[in-house]
C-alpha cells in the first residue's frame, strides 16, 4: 500500500498517512477491512472498509481505471454506503456516479493544505514554563499517548484509543522518525500539545499526522511551535515541501486557522459519495 501511495504522489494519500492509520489503534484489523488489488507484480489498487460505519478509503493506479468497479463491488459486499475520494480522482468519481452513488454536499468536509519548506519557518517559541522537545525514545510512548487522548477526548464522548501499547506500534513503523514527533509539556510536565511529521524521503514531502492540544492548553500557540520545529527539522532531513488535512467548513475552524498561521495554504479538497439504501 505503501509502495503505491509513494509511487503515486501527489495524491490524497501520503505514506505517514498509511501508518498513522494502521497503527494508532491496537486490534483496527476487527473494524478495518482491507483489500488489494495487484497487476503485473505490483499493487495497483488498495481499499479498506471501516466498519461498522460503513465508510471506504482506498487508492487506485489512474493507469488501471477498470478496477474502480472492482474496487466498488467488493466494497458493496461489506455493506458499507459512504466513499470519500479527492477531487481530482477523476476515474473514481466517473466510477461512483455510474454505479449510483450520489455527492453529499452540506455537510463537514476536509481540505488540504500545503506549504514549501523554502520559504522562511519562523523560530518556534513556548510560553514560560512550557518545555518543547522531539521524542527521545519509546520511554516517552506513554506521555504522547496522553497527550493525543487528551486533545481529541470529547467531553462526554468515548476516549481516543491511541494507547501507550499502540504509540509504541506507531514509532516501530516505517518511515516513523522520532526527531520528526515534538511534543510541548506544560508546567509540572503534563503533555499538553504536539505535533508528528513523517517524511517521504523519496518525494522529500513530509506530512502533518496528527497535531493536537490538550484543551485546557489551547490559544497559546502551542500547536503552532511544534509544527513549526517539526518541520524545520523535516527541512534539515531534505524535505522541500508539506502537507495537512484539516476541516474545511466553518463548522471547525481551529484547525485551518493554526496551519495558515504557520504558512499553509488549500490546494484540494475532499469528496464524498453515498450509495443509496436499496429497498
Amino acid at each position: 500500500m505503501q509502495e503505491l501511495t509513494q509511487r503515486l504522489w501527489p495524491s490524497r494519500w501520503h505514506i505517514g498517512d498509511l501508518a498513522w492509520i494502521w497503527f494508532q489503534h491496537t486490534g483496527r484489523e476487527a473494524t478495518c477491512r482491507t483489500a488489494l488489488w495487484e497487476r503485473e507484480g505490483r499493487t495497483a489498487a488498495w481499499a479498506w472498509a471501516n466498519l461498522p460505519e460503513g465508510s471506504l478509503d482506498l487508492q487506485l493506479d489512474p493507469a488501471h481505471p477498470e478496477l474502480a468497479g472492482e474496487i466498488l463491488a467488493w466494497f458493496a459486499e461489506t455493506g458499507g454506503r459512504t466513499v470519500t475520494v479527492l477531487d481530482d480522482e477523476t476515474a473514481m468519481i466517473e466510477a461512483l456516479l455510474r454505479h449510483g452513488y450520489q455527492e453529499q454536499t452540506g455537510r463537514p468536509f476536509f481540505i488540504h493544505l500545503s506549504r514549501s519548506l523554502a520559504d522562511p519557518l519562523p523560530e518556534p517559541a513556548v510560553p514560560d514554563g512550557y518545555l518543547l522537545r522531539s521524542v527521545r525514545s519509546e520511554d516517552d510512548a506513554e506521555a504522547r499517548a496522553a497527550a493525543h487522548r487528551a486533545a481529541f477526548t470529547l467531553p462526554g464522548g468515548p476516549p481516543s484509543k491511541v494507547t501507550t501499547e499502540s504509540y509504541r506500534d506507531i514509532m516501530r513503523a516505517w518511515p516513523y522518525r522520532s526527531e520528526l514527533d515534538w511534543f510541548v509539556t506544560a508546567p509540572g510536565g503534563t503533555p499538553a500539545a504536539f505535533c508528528l511529521v513523517w517524511l517521504d524521503e523519496r518525494n522529500k514531502v513530509a506530512i502533518l499526522e496528527p497535531v493536537g492540544t490538550d484543551p485546557g492548553h489551547r490559544r497559546l500557540g502551542l500547536a503552532g511551535a511544534a509544527i513549526l520545529a517539526a518541520l524545520r527539522t523535516a527541512r534539515e532531513l531534505g524535505a522541500e515541501s508539506a502537507r495537512v488535512c484539516a476541516r474545511g467548513d466553518d463548522a471547525y475552524p481551529s484547525a485551518r486557522a493554526t496551519y495558515m498561521s504557520v504558512g499553509f495554504r488549500p490546494y484540494a479538497r475532499n469528496r464524498t459519495f453515498v450509495r443509496p439504501e436499496t429497498t
